[in-house]
């Protein structure tokens, strides 16, 4: 039995069938069709694609820097240059990129974008604010380990990379959840558990044709647990169960 999700659980998302994959997003705007007029404050298909050309030569050019400069001011408020070019080292070198399809909406702008790295290509969905700055973004990993994906992200929450973690949620709890209350959810998990110190085994514990449960054992200074990941079968991530009650520090043998 789950314990009840303290992340906003998107389990009854997935029951009532509305949980949204990358690929839905994807039917925007191609160059050969006619946009719609934007309104004064939204960013025309052309500034929105002058935008996602800037933000991934700042990916490409592992320039941390600029990559910083291009969040939107909510997303700098729990990033910095350090931390961005520390999380840019550990990701494959980008070699080049591709734009796939933009689409201007009336609050935010949605790019597809196709990446050329060292580990392959890779399609990355980009969501633009009004600015032309990133508010969030996710990648397609329909491809990818679920194990890995599921440990992936417990190392970025962990590590303090709350903007990285947040691409592998779904869409859909995305819109549920912001980078930002993943860092308070984290921070007030320790407050009960002690520091992190590090990410244990990973354990697949359920499997459903749409839905996969891992689990990933993690080990604070006081204590370890698990936390619960849950997962579509486009690998997004759509619940997370951070323990409400951990387990007690085992005694000395």
């Amino acid at each position: 039995m789950l314990r009840q999700l303290h992340l906003l659980s998107a389990l009854s998302v997935m029951a009532s069938g509305l949980v949204l994959q990358a690929p839905a997003l994807a039917q925007v705007s191609g160059s050969g069709a006619p946009a719609a007029a934007p309104a004064a404050n939204n960013l025309s298909i052309e500034q929105a694609r002058a935008a996602a050309i800037r933000i991934l030569k700042a990916v490409q050019s592992g320039d941390a820097n600029a990559r910083y400069a291009q969040f939107s001011a909510e997303r700098q408020a729990i990033t910095s240059p350090a931390l961005i070019a520390a999380t840019m080292r550990t990701q494959p070198k980008v070699r080049g990129f591709s734009l796939l399809s933009v689409r201007s909406g009336m609050e935010s702008s949605i790019v597809e974008a196709e990446l050329d790295t060292a580990a392959g290509q890779r399609v990355v969905f980009m969501v633009l604010n009004n600015q032309g700055r990133l508010e969030r973004y996710y990648v397609d990993r329909a491809d990818d380990d679920v194990s890995a994906v599921a440990k992936q992200f417990v190392v970025a929450v962990s590590t303090g990379n709350f903007i990285t973690a947040h691409s592998f949620l779904s869409p859909a709890f995305q819109r549920e959840i912001s980078p930002d209350e993943l860092q308070r959810k984290w921070l007030g998990l320790q407050r009960i558990t002690g520091n992190f110190v590090k990410v244990g085994r990973v354990v697949e514990a359920e499997t459903t044709p749409d839905m996969r449960l891992v689990l990933v054992n993690v080990d604070f200074n006081r204590l370890s647990d698990n936390l619960y990941v849950i997962l579509n079968n486009q690998n997004e991530i759509t619940g997370i169960d951070f323990p409400e009650e951990p387990a007690a520090p085992a005694p000395v043998r």
